[in-house]
């Protein structure tokens, strides 16, 4: 190794470092380079210098992944005895950083592929012995079964044939020989470590989360775990990676009766805890995002036994069984869905989607049903609104993730209009009645939302061509009487960006209103054309205004448009005068415009 070359490892001289560089690959292309590079690792010739031992590692992974399956028994026994006597000195007075340990893992995944289960029998068992070793060498263990898994198990990998067989070869040889004796010292890692390092036992409950998809689903849903998980529920440094790993076991593939069952002993243990039955008002965020994606995936998990078990000849007690398993979750689904938290509220809400759409498969429904369709329109309404906080000027993360969350609460509405409509319509109607009538003392969240649900109105309940005004004349009278309040109730002069954007978009999109009711027009002209729209001290509005302002022009019969044509160029001839250096004019139209 050139010491003197190795030095310059992380300097900042571009020249250093691409001759350090073109080093390491020349080092990776020769024959023995990979030797070189194991025995200064064997040796620790280079302790503290943390860049020169991970380039030592990547030579010998280059190694593994080219040479070794067809190098001499010698060799390959030469890199397994460093791979074990590696992991024998991890608990020394220095703790490794993760990304050697994570790297030396990969090492490990390579040689498995290779050599288990012929050429190296006992790695797994191997593995188990270091335990004994210390806590470093607890998690260089469950970083190892962790990267082995993600090669083997992984179904977003796409693999060839070769590939397929070979990992198919290995999970079968693990389940057989060695599987039993892993879910052992998984158990043993949960009890030694739960006070002495919760961060372990985190990593052992993601080693369990992620084996439990192809191995015996008794071998943890059983007496001996369950406790043990309980338990951990109960403690802040370990409840989140409980949720997650609780998560992935009734997210097993299995027949659907048993998955039912799974479900509901998981259920059952945890609502008797107390656990399901937490405070929203906590402080901890995360863990109730966690337990919203429990909740979320035994809703999840359910519906889809549901739809396998009615669909299955014979299985009508068994499908009733799991429709009131999953009607049991309900409750739990609505109070997480109407957190404050936008993340809780957010993560199960594919529960409530996929509820709505398994209702349509019971229709007509029943006063019980309505009532849960209802409460659900209500919380959907609630959590739609904006956050005081929330800047329309300039929005940064926070504000675009709740333009997204906003999104997957909108698809909600239209799918709750798609199996109530007359519900939709009436809460809709009564909501947009109470707040616009009043809006001159309503916060500019209500008013605004209000005038959104209308807008939405038209993807809830769809018309071919947007023929909003003719067909179902329930539907239509409702509808013209809303727009007929927007138009009346002087909701449009709200001071505050948010409702003017919302009131002009609901002009537009129901411009053929205005064919029918055209002596609205005039009211909507003035409004686009004073500080409601084009003036609005608002860039963002007046940008947008312009645009709709344009199109309600075009949309509207040329004979209604007449008798104000030459007030509205009045009115436009200060936003179109050119500021110039040489006539002082201002110009208001902004480059933000």
């Amino acid at each position: 190794m050139d010491d003197r070359l190795l030095l310059g490892i992380g300097s900042a001289d571009s020249q250093t470092q691409h001759r350090v560089t073109q080093y390491f690959e020349e080092l990776k292309q020769s024959a023995g380079g990979w030797q070189l590079c194991l025995n200064a690792l064997a040796t620790n010739s280079y302790a503290g210098n943390d860049h020169v031992r991970f380039f030592c590692f990547q030579v010998i992974e280059h190694y593994l992944k080219t040479g070794y399956a067809n190098a001499s028994s010698v060799e390959q026994q030469c890199i397994r005895e460093f791979l074990k006597s590696w992991i024998q000195g991890l608990n020394g007075a220095v703790e490794e950083k993760s990304f050697i340990l994570n790297k030396a893992a990969q090492l490990f995944v390579f040689v498995c592929l290779s050599d288990y289960p012929c050429r190296w029998p006992t790695l797994f068992h191997e593995l188990n012995d270091t335990l004994r070793l210390g806590s470093s060498s607890v998690d260089m263990y469950l970083r190892i079964l962790q990267a082995i898994d993600d090669e083997v198990a992984d179904r977003e990998i796409n693999h060839g044939t070769p590939e397929l067989q070979r990992n198919t070869l290995i999970k079968d040889t693990m389940r057989q020989e060695c599987i039993t004796t892993l879910v052992d010292a998984w158990y043993q890692i949960l009890l030694n470590y739960e006070t002495l390092k919760p961060a372990l036992v985190c990593a052992c409950l993601k080693v369990v989360g992620a084996y439990v998809s192809w191995i015996d689903i008794g071998l943890v849903a059983n007496d001996r775990f369950v406790p043990v998980f309980l338990r951990f529920m109960t403690q802040p440094l370990l409840r989140e990676s409980t949720c997650d790993c609780i998560h992935e076991i009734i997210s097993k593939g299995m027949d659907p009766i048993a998955k039912t069952k799974l479900i509901e002993s998981f259920a059952s243990v945890l609502n008797s805890a107390g656990i399901l039955s937490v405070e929203l008002q906590e402080d901890d965020g995360d863990y109730l995002a966690k337990l919203a994606r429990l909740i979320n995936g035994m809703g999840l998990q359910l519906t889809v036994c549901w739809q396998k078990l009615v669909k299955s000849h014979g299985a009508k007690g068994a499908a009733q069984v799991t429709f009131e398993a999953l009607e049991s979750k309900v409750p739990f689904m609505l109070k997480f869905l109407g957190s404050e938290d936008d993340d809780v509220s957010g993560t199960i809400s594919p529960f409530a989607h996929d509820y709505i759409t398994l209702l349509k498969q019971l229709l007509p429904l029943d006063d019980k049903h309505r009532a849960i369709v209802q409460e659900i329109l209500y919380v959907i309404i609630r959590k739609m609104k904006y956050d005081s906080s929330f800047n329309f000027d300039s929005g940064g993360e926070e504000e675009a993730m709740f333009q997204e969350y906003r999104k997957e609460l909108r698809v909600i509405y239209n799918n709750l209009g798609a199996l109530d409509s007359e519900l939709l319509l009436r809460v809709v109607s009564e909501v947009f009645t109470q707040t616009v009538t009043r809006w001159q003392v309503a916060e500019f969240q209500d008013v605004e939302v209000a005038i959104t649900l209308l807008y939405q109105l038209a993807e809830a309940l769809p018309a071919s061509n947007s023929q909003h005004f003719t067909g179902d004349l329930v539907k239509v009278s409702i509808l013209q009487e809303m727009m007929k309040l927007l138009m009346t109730s002087g909701v449009s002069c709200y001071q505050h960006p948010s409702v003017s954007l919302q009131f002009f978009e609901t002009v537009i999109r129901y411009e053929k209103f205005f064919s029918l009711h055209p002596q609205f027009i005039p009211d909507v002209l003035m409004a686009f054309n004073d500080n409601r729209g084009l003036w609005n001290p608002s860039a963002h509005v007046r940008s947008r205004a312009s645009y709709l302002f344009s199109r309600f022009v075009k949309s509207v019969n040329k004979v209604h448009l007449q008798p104000y044509l030459e007030s509205m160029l009045g009115s436009l001839q200060g936003l179109l005068v050119l500021h110039t250096p040489y006539n002082g004019i201002k110009q208001q139209l902004s480059l933000e415009d």
